[in-house]
């Protein structure tokens, strides 16, 4: 009994500690609990990778090559403890553990739309960088643009490499983008989350499959006119 307790109070203690340390801020701001919430150095490019369904820890990995196994674990723990993203077990044959976001966590896409369209106003903004698949996938989401959409309605898939493939629907109400195959679409892009980004955001979507980095399945004319209807905001200057 003696011993129960003072397990209790160990378990008590150590989730207090974990508790105190997560209040960087003596602040009762919503946007100072966001930072304690998702703060940390990669938190929300973990929260990020979730965005399009559950991932293994193997594949948020993969999409984050700057991150360590070590600092991935401490901060999935600390999204699980915050209520932000959940653990759970594929059914067989998968039979694999899976993160994935609770619906709260999925909330915080309209902050990570925003905070994008912010941050690539900056100067200092270089598409030139690796992007994973869902960094790319997320960026469709927050540069589409209504009006220039205009009445185009087709599906579009998106092939990227082993286990990132994608297909969406594409409207002046949105695109909806969902993981799976993408056979049946009324055209494909297939190539690495660079390519991908430099047809849509940077007009080299001949060069690109001309060069055979990209390639283009369906129909080309609905490839043209996709990939040129994301604009991205314009750069901030001391000057505007």
């Amino acid at each position: 009994m003696k011993l129960e307790k003072l397990t209790e109070n160990a378990e008590r203690i150590e989730n207090a500690s974990k508790k105190a340390r997560r209040r960087w801020y003596d602040d009762a701001c919503g946007t100072a609990l966001a930072l304690e919430l998702v703060g940390e150095r990669w938190a929300l490019m973990v929260v990020r990778e979730l965005m399009f369904g559950p991932r293994r820890f193997g594949e948020i990995r993969n999409a984050l090559p700057g991150l360590s196994a070590n600092v991935l674990t401490q901060r999935l723990e600390g999204l699980e403890e915050s209520g932000i993203l959940k653990k759970r077990r594929l059914p067989p044959p998968a039979n694999a553990q899976v993160y994935e976001l609770t619906p709260w966590g999925y909330e915080a896409e309209v902050a990570l739309q925003v905070l994008g369209r912010w941050a690539v106003r900056s100067p200092e903004h270089d598409p030139t960088l690796p992007l994973s698949a869902a960094s790319m996938m997320m960026s469709l989401r927050t540069m589409h643009s209504t009006q220039l959409a205009g009445d185009l309605d087709f599906t579009i898939g998106f092939r990227m490499g082993e286990g990132d493939e994608f297909l969406a629907h594409y409207s002046a109400r949105g695109i909806d983008i969902a993981r799976g195959d993408a056979s049946g679409a009324d055209v494909i892009l297939a190539g690495p989350p660079p390519a991908v980004a430099g047809a849509v955001y940077g007009g080299a979507l001949a060069k690109l499959e001309a060069q055979g980095i990209l390639s283009v399945e369906g129909d080309h004319r609905l490839a043209q006119a996709f990939v040129g209807r994301f604009p991205l905001p314009p750069k901030w200057t001391n000057d505007a």
